[in-house]
This record gives C-alpha cells, sequence and structure tokens, in this order.
C-alpha cells in the first residue's frame, strides 16, 4: 500500500491551507457516508435481504464517491451541499424509506441524520429553504406509511433494523461532534492568528511611530539650530543633517505605501529598456557612503554574460538591490565587508534569468528567525528597529517585486557567521548580441595593464572585466610583487588600491610613478569624494582617480581616458552642460505656497520665468488670458475651487489652438499607478511626484520646453 499517496490525499482534501472551510466539512460529511453506506451495503448483502436494498445501499456509496470526486474537481462546495441535500435527504430518503421498511426500519435515526447534514452543510437561504422541504417530505413519507396509502413491507431481520438505527445514530453524533471539534480548533486558530497579526501589527505601528519621529525630531531640531546659527558652516551642516533626515523619513512612507499597494493587490511592474550595469552604479552610489561612513570594504562583481540592455522595471529592481545592500550595511560592523553578486543562470528564447547575490559579514540571522524575515511588519526581532532601524516592509516588498519578476528570493545565514541574501528575476534581452562597454579598436589588442590590490577578490574581478575588453593584466598584492612584475614587463597603465593597509597603497602608487616613466598611473580607492585625495594624489604623481567598487565601463571610461580617445562618450555624472531656459515661461498651478517657494528656488539657475497660479480656476485665467506666453504648464492635482483634473480639461476645452498642445504635466503627491493613468487620461502630458526630483524636473523641462 502506497501511504505516501494516501497522505497526499488526505492533505489535498482535508488539510491543505487553499480548501475553504465548507470544502473540508463536505468532505468530511461525505468520507462518512461513504463509509458508512459501504457498512450498511455489506450488512444486507451478509443478511440475505431483499435485492431492492442490497441495490440501494450500493448505489448510494457510489454515488457519494462520484459526488466526492465531481465537487473537489470543480471546487464549488455550495453547489455541493445543496446537491448532497437534494439526492440523498430529499430524494434518497424516500427511495430508502420505501425500499426498507419504512418507519419499521429506524428511519427516524436517519431522519435526524439528514437534518444535521443539511445544517452543517447548508447557511443562509439554501438552509432556510431545503430544510422545511426535507422536513415535509419526511413527513409525507410516514404519512403514506401509516394511513396505508403506500404499502411497506417491514423489515425481514431485526439484525437489520437495530443495525440501520444504531448506524444512523452514530454517524450523526460522529458528524456532530467532528463538526464541533472541527469549529472550535478553527476558532483557536483563527483566534491565535488574529492575536498574532495583531500583535505584529502592534508592533509595527509602535516600530513606525519610533521611525517617523526621529528623523521629524531631526527635521523641526536641525531646523531651529540652522535658524539660529550665525555662521555660514553651521547652517550648512543643519541642512545636510535636514537633507538626511528628510530621505530617511521619505523611504519609510514609500515602504509603508508600497506595502499597502501589495495588500490591495495593485503593485504593477512597467517593461522598459534599461542598462544593467546603470542601474547598479546608481544603488552602488546611494550606498557606497553609507559602507564608507562605517569603513566596510564593497565590492561588486558583474557577470560578463549578462546583456547590457534588458527589457523590464529597473526601478523595482534597483529598489530590491538597494534595500538588500542597505540591510547589509546596517547589520555589518565597521570594517566588515559587503558583496554583490550578478550571475547570468540561463537563457530561454530571449528571457534571461538572472541570479544576484548580497553577502556580508554581519550578526547573522537565526533559522527561528529566517522563518519569518519575509512576512510583512515582521524583523529579524522586535528591538531589531530600536538598534538598527527600518520598517519590516522591506524584504516582505522585496519578495513581492522578486515574485512578480518570476523569481523567488532566500537567505543564507548562521548567527555570527553573517548573511547571503539572493534572489532571480527574469528579464527580456534587447537584440542578440552582447555590447561590450566602450570596446576597444584592433590597434588596443596589445594594451597591457597593471593592477596592485591586497583584496584577491577585487583582483580578480579587474582581471575579469579586463579580459571582457580583450586587453592583457596582470595583478600584484602588494608593491615588492609589483616590483617584481615591472622588472620582468612593461605596462602601459597602473592601477594601483590607494588604501592598502600601512599606508602601502600610496607608496606604492609613488614607487610605479618613479618608475613608469610617462605611463599614465591611475590611483583606486572606495572613498566618493575626489577632491579630499586630490592633493596627495598629486603629490605622488597619480593621473586618474577611479572609485571602487569596480564597474566595466568605469574602468573602461579611465582607460579611454589614460589613452586620450577622443571618441570617449561623457558619462552621466560628468556633464558639464548647463540648462539654460531664459527665452521660456511656464504656468505653475499650485495652492500651497511652500511648494511654490521649492519650485521657483529648484529652477532659479534655469533662468525659466514662472508665473503662478493659486488654484484651477486662476490657472485656466492666466493661460486664456495670453496662452501664447507659456510653454507648458506644472499641474498639481488637489487645489481648492477646480482642481488640477478639471482644470486640464476645461483648459484643452478652450476655444484655443495652443490648448490642445500645451504641455500639461501633473506635479503632485498622488503617485500610485492609477493616479498616474488618471492624469493621463485627462489630458496631461506626464507625472512627477512630490517630494521633487530636481533630475526629474529638468528632464521635462528639456523633453517638452526644447521641442517648441
Amino acid at each position: 500500500m502506497n501511504w505516501q499517496k494516501i497522505k497526499g490525499l488526505y492533505s489535498t482534501y482535508f488539510t491543505a491551507k487553499d480548501m475553504p472551510q465548507e470544502g473540508r466539512l463536505f468532505n468530511i460529511f461525505m468520507l462518512l457516508g461513504f463509509i458508512g453506506s459501504l457498512a450498511g451495503w455489506l450488512v444486507t448483502l451478509i443478511t440475505a435481504t431483499s435485492t431492492a436494498s442490497v441495490f440501494s445501499t450500493f448505489f448510494l456509496a457510489v454515488a457519494i464517491l462520484l459526488m466526492l470526486i465531481v465537487v473537489n474537481a470543480l471546487r464549488d462546495y455550495r453547489l455541493g451541499g445543496f446537491l448532497v441535500s437534494v439526492v440523498f435527504c430529499d430524494v434518497g430518503f424516500p427511495f430508502v424509506f420505501f425500499t426498507s421498511g419504512g418507519v419499521h426500519s429506524g428511519m427516524l435515526a436517519y431522519l435526524l441524520l439528514g437534518a444535521v447534514i443539511i445544517s452543517l452543510l447548508l447557511s443562509g437561504k439554501d438552509f432556510i429553504i431545503m430544510l422545511p422541504v426535507y422536513l415535509l417530505i419526511n413527513a409525507a413519507c410516514f404519512f403514506a406509511q401509516m394511513t396505508g396509502l403506500v404499502p411497506v413491507e417491514p423489515i425481514e431481520s431485526e439484525f437489520m433494523l437495530y443495525a440501520d438505527i444504531t448506524a444512523s445514530f452514530v454517524i450523526a453524533s460522529i458528524l456532530i461532534g467532528l463538526v464541533l471539534k472541527y469549529q472550535k480548533l478553527t476558532y483557536v486558530r483563527a483566534k491565535q492568528e488574529a492575536e498574532d497579526a495583531s500583535r505584529a501589527k502592534s508592533d509595527f505601528l509602535s516600530n513606525m511611530s519610533h521611525e517617523m519621529r526621529t528623523p521629524m525630531n531631526a527635521i523641526i531640531g536641525m531646523t531651529s539650530i540652522g535658524k539660529a546659527a550665525a555662521n555660514l558652516e553651521r547652517k550648512d551642516y543643519a541642512f545636510e543633517k535636514i537633507e538626511a533626515a528628510s530621505a530617511h523619513l521619505l523611504g519609510v512612507i514609500n515602504d509603508i505605501l508600497d506595502m499597502s499597494k501589495i495588500e490591495a493587490g495593485k503593485l504593477e511592474l512597467s517593461r522598459t529598456e534599461f542598462d544593467f550595469e546603470k542601474m547598479l552604479q546608481k544603488v552602488v552610489n546611494v550606498i557606497n557612503s553609507r559602507a564608507e561612513e562605517k569603513r566596510q570594504d564593497f565590492s561588486v562583481r558583474i557577470d560578463q554574460a549578462i546583456p547590457r540592455v534588458l527589457i523590464g522595471d529597473d526601478q523595482r529592481l534597483a529598489q530590491v538591490v538597494t534595500n538588500l545592500l542597505s540591510n547589509a550595511v546596517k547589520f555589518t560592523p565597521e570594517g566588515g565587508s559587503i558583496r554583490l553578486d550578478t550571475h547570468l543562470v540561463g537563457e530561454d528564447k530571449g528571457v534571461c534569468t538572472l541570479r544576484l547575490e548580497v553577502s556580508d559579514t554581519g550578526i547573522g540571522i537565526s533559522r527561528e528567525q529566517q522563518a519569518r524575515l519575509f512576512a510583512s511588519f515582521q524583523q529579524a526581532e522586535t528591538s531589531t528597529s530600536r538598534h538598527f532601524g527600518g520598517t519590516g516592509l522591506g524584504l516582505a516588498i522585496s519578495k513581492r517585486i522578486v515574485e512578480m519578476m518570476n523569481g523567488r528570493i532566500w537567505i543564507e545565514s548562521e548567527p555570527g557567521c553573517g548573511s547571503t541574501f539572493a534572489f532571480t528575476i527574469q528579464a527580456e534581452r534587447v537584440g542578440k548580441e552582447q555590447v561590450i562597454p566602450l570596446p576597444f579598436g584592433p590597434e588596443r589588442k596589445n594594451v597591457r595593464l597593471l593592477l596592485v590590490d591586497d583584496k584577491a577578490d577585487v583582483r580578480d574581478d579587474f582581471a575579469e572585466i579586463a579580459q571582457g575588453m580583450g586587453v592583457v593584466c596582470d595583478t600584484a598584492a602588494d608593491g615588492a610583487a609589483a616590483a617584481a612584475l615591472m622588472a620582468a614587463a612593461s605596462y602601459d597603465i597602473y592601477f594601483v588600491d590607494g588604501e592598502m593597509p600601512g599606508g602601502s597603497g600610496l607608496e606604492t602608487a609613488e614607487l610605479i610613478r618613479r618608475n613608469a616613466g610617462n605611463k599614465p598611473v591611475v590611483l583606486m580607492s572606495a572613498a566618493t569624494d575626489w577632491s579630499a585625495l586630490e592633493s596627495e594624489a598629486r603629490r605622488i604623481g597619480a593621473d586618474r582617480f577611479l572609485a571602487k567598487p569596480l564597474f566595466p565601463s568605469a574602468v573602461a571610461n579611465c582607460i579611454n581616458e589614460c589613452l586620450d580617445l577622443s571618441a570617449r562618450p561623457v558619462a552621466d555624472g560628468q556633464r558639464t552642460e548647463t540648462d539654460d531656459f531664459s527665452d521660456r515661461c511656464v504656468l505653475l498651478a499650485e495652492d500651497v505656497e511652500i511648494n511654490r517657494e521649492i519650485v521657483l528656488a529648484l529652477l532659479e539657475p534655469t533662468r525659466l520665468t514662472i508665473d503662478c497660479a493659486e488654484n484651477g480656476t486662476e490657472a485656466i485665467r492666466l493661460f486664456a488670458a495670453r496662452p501664447d506666453r507659456y510653454d507648458m504648464i506644472f499641474m498639481d492635482v488637489q487645489m481648492p475651487e477646480t482642481d488640477g483634473y478639471e482644470a486640464t480639461r476645461r483648459i484643452r476645452a478652450l476655444d484655443i489652438p495652443w490648448a490642445k498642445e500645451v504641455p500639461v504635466i501633473a506635479m503632485t503627491a498622488n503617485v500610485f499607478r492609477e493616479d498616474v493613468e488618471k492624469c493621463l487620461a485627462v489630458g496631461m502630458n506626464g507625472h512627477l511626484g512630490k517630494p521633487l526630483d530636481l533630475g526629474a524636473v529638468l528632464l521635462k523641462l528639456r523633453q517638452y520646453l526644447r521641442q517648441r
């Protein structure tokens, strides 16, 4: 006998989590009914009762089994309960009554059994209708026998009479007892789950109060300090703290909003082309400064097999990576190490499966804590938010995003031994060929590089990047090994870690500079601020600076700079172009004065002319009076008198040609997907969320003002 198969069937029909309560009750009733009817058939067979009795009991067993299979296949347990009541109570009872001796065969006990089945399987209108119908049919059967209207032969065997009565009472009692027991267990379990959920949400709200009040306290306190400060340095210090606290508060709010969208089933992904490496660079730029504050070693490895350009939601992917890296920095002590690894797991018909891993040497997480890490409103321990901060939502949000990208997320960790968070996602390749960042031409095949770095993983990563570019690269762990390599070969560019222990990095760079002739020497460091190292780097003769962690495109850019390649594209962060919109004018519809001040201050360097309207009605009036004056409209959504939606509709409806074409951009705190769609539906051209990102505002201005 295959016990595993039986166990699987039992789990499917009685204990599966996705099985509704009415389904479990239905299956319990039908199983007991099948066992009881099968026993009845065997009794009628053994005692050699009438052929009709043998047939009816056998048919009952078969019908119950078929009903059990069909209803579970359809998963319509309300319909199943209704059919059971009709077939086995309203039809089956009269049939058994008149073929098995009527009242003399213990049908009063079967009447009780049918009433129990109807009462427990049905509810609402079904119960109100079916119970009186069943009782009426029972009364009609008894009346027909007692009055002689329908002749019924008494049962031939007293054993059969007592067996029927006993069986019906026993089955009815078992059904009632099991249902009461099941309902009690269900109630206890539901109560425990409700209490756990209530406790978790109470802890969550307590943590949120702490998480929100802490940055708010910093914002309010530093505002007071900044106002009272007599010198510029003190004011700048206060502004920096206000900015950091505001960014933290915005992150908390975003987590709460994302979780609310997940629970409402409204979290959706976009599909756009994005540069995978550039996406990671943006994330690393955010995380790097935090890692530097704790003097942590932060490295990144990008699998060269991963396509450069993919199709997917890069913002949500960046959100997951940022969350995992932020946790790694938070829970790793000073001097620890953090590493981000990316791998191409496989590819099928242009769909790439990627695996990203974030490893750290932090505090680690126990098995018990791991089990609840990815649940909403949960953290590894209740005190975590007090020691380390955080909403407890980041991993739950990340899990949902990863699952929506057809992947999964997991953790490998032991207390005191660090952690590795890994996840997979699927993204489509753009085109068939791998795009190598800033590929080298034939004349550069003989370029030779020398890397000096005390960390083996950095040497391995750099060598892999160089190999992907088709250049020769040797590596050394210290100055002595570098000197030995230089004595045996000549190199075109030298990359030296400026942060090797004991000042040996700068000493090695200076030694190489003296012996390298006019060959470029690049100083590498995790410090993102080149100005802090520039004087020392210039003193030892370093030509360039390369920030860690290393990215292929950054290495390629640096090599091209050192080789004086004129075709080198300008990186995003190196643009020197200044936006000048001095000949343009936009209309800003915003009812909150401080929001108008922020927009005016942010865009002041662009020399853009901005007219302000305090509500939608005024915006319509200003535009209608001088439509040719305005090249663009920034429209708040929630305003008194006339909101942004209605104002946009009325502007578009004006009998003015430019009113149909003028770019209208929503500038609002309503940032859900349905909010964006609503803005576009009323005739707006785009959407900017608050708090405003200056870069996003400038992109909209460049997009629309330069088209006119």
